[in-house]
């Protein structure tokens, strides 16, 4: 599912404001100690301000492949070692297994990126064989992206480390496809993820009202590419 680049514009609305509850609260919480811990650096911000202003602190100094390297570790120490190996030699990725986790995805990850919900895909899975299954999930305006309002974050520290935690540590193939027209994203549970240089992310433009290195002549977000 490749979409365009997108024009570098991003949405004109305001950010949405978020009324986190206690669970949601809790797990902002506990991701930004494992963030703190791997990037050996606290913030002075609150809440998800924080897990923002802490995924800002691990692009600092880093390229891209740092970023998702240090992000990888990150998501390794959510998961015991223990479970990672069960899930990954256990269970195979067939369609129930796809189903499940995307269900699950939208259940775990809405206090990350916002209200979402299970959708059906068409995918070529690992084996070339096209598939229709409710595996997918549709974020509607991503929350990270909105707040963050970068190409370079979203790719670095989402999209990538995110598909290769699902496809190599679970044994879950996983595909996400950011909308930078609208923010929205789409997760594919069961379709391999295409090599970057593929897909339209890896030449989006930064977006010219948000990003300090976005210029009028839209060119590949740096951070994505270095």
């Amino acid at each position: 599912m490749a979409l365009p680049p997108a024009t570098g514009l991003g949405p004109t609305s305001e950010k949405t404001v978020y009324h986190d509850g206690v669970g949601d609260r809790l797990f902002i919480w506990l991701f930004s100690r494992k963030m703190a811990k791997a990037v050996g650096k606290d913030t002075d911000r609150s809440g998800y301000d924080g897990f923002v202003d802490l995924s800002n602190q691990i692009m600092q100094g880093r390229n891209a492949q740092q970023q998702q390297a240090l992000v990888a570790v990150v998501l390794k120490s959510l998961v015991p070692t223990q479970v990672l190996w069960l899930i990954r030699n256990l269970f195979s990725p067939t369609r129930l297994v796809c189903e499940l986790n995307a269900w699950f995805a939208t259940r775990l990850f809405e206090w990350l990126v916002g209200p979402c919900e299970v959708k059906t895909v068409d995918f070529t899975d690992a084996q070339g064989q096209l598939r229709q299954q409710r595996s997918g999930v549709h974020i509607k305006k991503c929350r990270y992206l909105d707040e963050s309002r970068c190409v370079g974050m979203c790719v670095n520290m989402c999209k990538l480390p995110t598909q290769r935690f699902f496809t190599e540590d679970f044994g879950i193939p996983l595909t996400m496809v950011p909308n930078f027209e609208d923010f929205s994203c789409e997760m594919i549970f069961g379709q391999p993820p295409p090599p970057l240089e593929t897909e339209a992310a890896y030449q989006q433009p930064c977006l010219i009202d948000h990003c300090s290195l976005a210029t009028r002549d839209p060119q590949p977000c740096p951070k994505v590419k270095n």
